[in-house]
C-alpha cells in the first residue's frame, strides 16, 4: 500500500542554487570527457561520475519543479 506525503518547502528565488557548484561540475565534465575519449577511468572515478550525474539530475528536477511552482503561484 503506497501513501502520499505532502511536504511544503519555501523555494529560494535564486534557482541557480539548484545546480552543481562550478568546481564539481568541472570535475564531472572532466570524468565524462575522459570516458568519451575512450580513456580508462578507475572504478572509483566511475562511481564518482555516476554519483555526480545522479546529483545533477536531481538538482535539475528540483529546479524545474521550483520553476513550475513559481509560475503557478
Amino acid at each position: 500500500m503506497s501513501q502520499r506525503v505532502l511536504i511544503q518547502l519555501e523555494v529560494p528565488s535564486d534557482l541557480d542554487r539548484f545546480r552543481l557548484p562550478e568546481g564539481v561540475d568541472q570535475r564531472l565534465q572532466y570524468l565524462l570527457d575522459r570516458q568519451d575519449r575512450g580513456e580508462n577511468i578507475t572504478y572509483a572515478e566511475r562511481l564518482e561520475a555516476e554519483g555526480l550525474v545522479n546529483l545533477s539530475e536531481l538538482l535539475s528536477l528540483l529546479r524545474l519543479r521550483a520553476e513550475r511552482a513559481q509560475r503557478e503561484s
